[in-house]
């Protein structure tokens, strides 16, 4: 028999110390249930423009994004220029927006209409490093520079030149184009490119004066390094969730990799910080393969994993529609499609029963994991999430092989409904699960 893991005693020893108040205060509201969706403007249509991606969000409303996250919008430097058109990471001026895509207004356009609609907007923001002629680089001690005067880079990333975050005119020079994003352009928080390239106690500067002019921004920080969320960011990236996903579909590793990861994120970061989760992203596609190559036949339940864990779930671009092409990173390029219509409407079941189950939402405002025992291998993976009489209960197979398996405890016993509203179960530990390979359900208690 599978017994229940400590991991699930630690994540509610830990929730039980915050006060409903406490809660209120940690992140914006609108983050509770909320969906982001990565668009990346250059590959999203054929114009690859600010203008025609906003035909597409009457229809990314209706699916039930809430947070549109753009990657970098700003002038690509030419100086060592990858590719014909550049890295979105490689920023010329961070006050501006790259030509490529329209003008300041169009995207100001854009910006209002997602509003309208009732989404947030937020920015890609690339704080370690500008282009190699940036407008910036005027600026000598602005810069970290090499013994013959030249910007220093990073890696092999030779088209960037590394800020020097000893200078604090350039600390001010960043936290003014931040703020000129929230004041002028009514953007809702920051999506900060590789965080711990960027000493942390310039995030804990910058960060409450962002909120002093907005609020209710959202700080999402490429990172997993807990430093980052105890003071500055609201959301960090579940990076090695994601790769133990892509190791379990693809056999190398079993169920308990994402067990000890699980644990791993609360032991280092607590109840409160929201990790990213996601089975794609502009990185993952581009240089590992899209979710198909690297996912297979557990593309569904991986997938559907990341929208019940506790956390807020990532779709990027062209995900709702199947695309099954490794979209190029310093070439317009295009979706490709997959014809039927199955992603869509998986997409938005799958967002729609997110929504509605308040037991889903993000840490701390939702419930907490707690493993079921079962009577099945260790490949199963059952839990419950349970909030304000709403309970969840998900059940994953994480093999290649059918399995049959009961559910030991009472903490289960009810009426459920299956996400797909269609089908009922009355469950009890007599009740016999069988679940084929990389099978899942999700259920919610009538």
């Amino acid at each position: 028999m599978k017994k229940t893991l400590i991991i699930i005693s630690f994540m509610t020893i830990l929730a039980s110390g915050c006060t409903s108040r406490e809660q209120q205060e940690i992140h914006p509201r609108w983050i509770r249930n909320a969906v982001i969706y990565e668009v990346n403007t250059r590959q999203i249509t054929t114009e690859g423009t600010f203008n025609a991606f906003a035909g597409m969000l009457p229809g990314l409303r209706e699916l039930g994004v809430d947070v549109l996250w753009f990657m970098p919008i700003y002038p690509i430097g030419m100086e060592g220029r990858k590719g014909t058109l550049g890295s979105y990471y490689s920023i010329r001026d961070y006050g501006a927006v790259n030509p490529e895509f329209g003008t300041m207004e169009d995207f100001k356009m854009l910006v209002d209409r997602a509003h309208e609609l009732g989404m947030k907007v937020i920015l890609d923001w690339v704080a370690a490093h500008t282009s190699r002629d940036a407008v910036w680089l005027d600026q000598q001690d602005w810069y970290i520079r090499r013994p013959d005067g030249t910007p220093e880079f990073l890696y092999d990333w030779s088209d960037v030149a590394r800020l020097n975050y000893q200078s604090q005119p350039m600390r001010q020079a960043m936290l003014e184009k931040m703020l000129f994003w929230l004041e002028e352009v009514d953007v809702d928080g920051f999506r900060c490119d590789m965080a711990d390239l960027t000493p942390v106690d310039f995030w804990e500067w910058a960060v409450p004066q962002l909120r002093k002019a907005k609020p209710d921004i959202f700080m999402l920080a490429e990172s997993e390094n807990p430093v980052n969320t105890r003071q500055a960011f609201n959301a960090y990236y579940a990076w090695r969730l994601h790769h133990s996903m892509n190791s379990v579909a693809r056999g190398e590793k079993n169920a308990d990799s994402l067990r000890q990861c699980l644990d791993q994120m609360v032991r280092d970061f607590g109840p409160n910080p929201i990790p990213l989760l996601f089975t794609s992203n502009h990185d993952e596609n581009s240089w590992s393969g899209t979710e198909f190559e690297r996912m297979g036949e557990a593309v569904f339940q991986m997938a559907a994993f990341s929208f019940v864990l506790p956390g807020i779930p990532l779709i990027y671009t062209g995900q709702e529609v199947g695309n099954t092409k490794r979209l190029a990173f310093f070439e317009k390029d295009t979706l490709l499609p997959n014809e039927s219509e199955q992603y869509k409407d998986f997409y938005s079941r799958l967002i729609t029963f997110r929504k509605t189950s308040d037991a889903l939402q993000v840490p701390p405002y939702g419930g907490h994991l707690l493993e079921v025992p079962h009577s099945g291998t260790s490949g199963v993976f059952a839990f419950t999430r349970e909030t304000k009489g709403n309970r969840v209960l998900a059940l994953f197979n994480f093999t290649s092989q059918p399995v049959s398996f009961r559910l030991t405890c009472s903490q289960t016993e009810g009426t459920y409904t299956d996400w797909n509203g269609l089908d009922h179960y009355t469950i009890d530990t007599l009740y016999n699960w069988n679940l084929e390979p990389y099978g899942y359900r999700l259920l919610t208690l009538e």
